[in-house]
């Protein structure tokens, strides 16, 4: 595996992979890799002939009080569990590399879908996430880029960005590919921020996954949520908990005949999680 720091440097490599015909996949991280992580590069070698994975903690999706100076960095550890399942490149930049001063990159808008449950807890947050992953895309170039299902209204948002750009010709097509949560043995969502939690925390937040299944017992939106917040720790703080359109994220009264999504963000502690299932009453 070779560890690329420079953004000139990755074109090169990545040229030249494309010019041998090679496939190129795209797992766009923020770090301290789990085996969450490990399943999306798993998956893109499956996909594609050439894994690049990028780790870069963008300081534009953290607000003001979030956790960016805190938030696990962890290059060395995170190269060995790369090196290890296969991945051929590891592109670690700097924030120089990635908004260069003399060059501003385009800021990119989340737009309404961007305000709403995570986005109105962490205002900007999506502007930030959708700024960095179309720099990242722009330099990386690839054939399919895979994401996490855990993180839904990201990849609704990435979605739509690229449907966007494709269509207005700013863009070569680029496949999504939205990968399964992985979960430990009770449920839990794999997330780099558990490892913010205590033993005791680690039960209080696989009650989240608890919620949401007994949530999704129920076609009807207040009985589902009234299942869902009694299923929740007492010891959870509870952000949001909504029955929403799987795709487009708006609020529905009943998953009757829909994909929908059931999706919540809780506090455990002082580290906010989120989770999601997709409920399918389309048969």
């Amino acid at each position: 595996m070779q560890l690329v720091q420079s953004a000139s440097e990755l074109t090169q490599i990545v040229e030249a992979q494309k010019r041998l015909g090679k496939r190129v996949g795209f797992v766009p991280t923020m770090g301290a890799l789990h085996q969450g992580h490990a399943s999306l590069v798993k998956r893109a070698e499956e996909e594609s002939d050439f894994v690049v994975v990028s780790i870069f903690v963008n300081p534009l999706q953290f607000g003001a009080g979030e956790d960016f100076d805190k938030y696990p960095r962890t290059l060395g550890v995170d190269a060995r569990l790369l090196s290890d399942i296969g991945a051929d490149v590891l592109f670690a930049p700097a924030v120089s590399d990635i908004y260069p001063t003399e060059s501003p990159v385009k800021k990119v808008s989340a737009g309404d879908l961007g305000e709403v449950f995570e986005g109105k807890t962490r205002p900007g947050h999506f502007d930030g996430m959708l700024t960095v992953v179309n720099r990242l895309l722009d330099l990386v170039n690839p054939d399919v880029v895979f994401f996490g299902a855990k993180d839904a209204q990201q990849v609704a948002l990435v979605r739509k960005m690229l449907s966007q750009q494709v269509r207005a010709g700013e863009r070569a097509p680029i496949q999504l590919v939205e990968c399964e949560t992985v979960r430990d043995e009770h449920g839990l969502a794999l997330s780099s921020r558990n490892r913010y939690l205590s033993a005791a925390q680690i039960d209080i937040a696989r009650t989240l996954n608890l919620s949401l299944r007994a949530a999704a017992e129920f076609e009807d939106r207040t009985q589902a949520l009234s299942a869902g917040k009694a299923a929740l720790s007492p010891e959870a703080r509870l952000d949001y908990l909504e029955l929403v359109d799987a795709d487009s994220f708006e609020i529905l009264d009943s998953a009757k005949g829909k994909k929908a999504r059931l999706i919540i963000a809780a506090y455990v502690g002082e580290t906010r999680l989120i989770d999601n299932i997709v409920i399918d009453r389309t048969s």
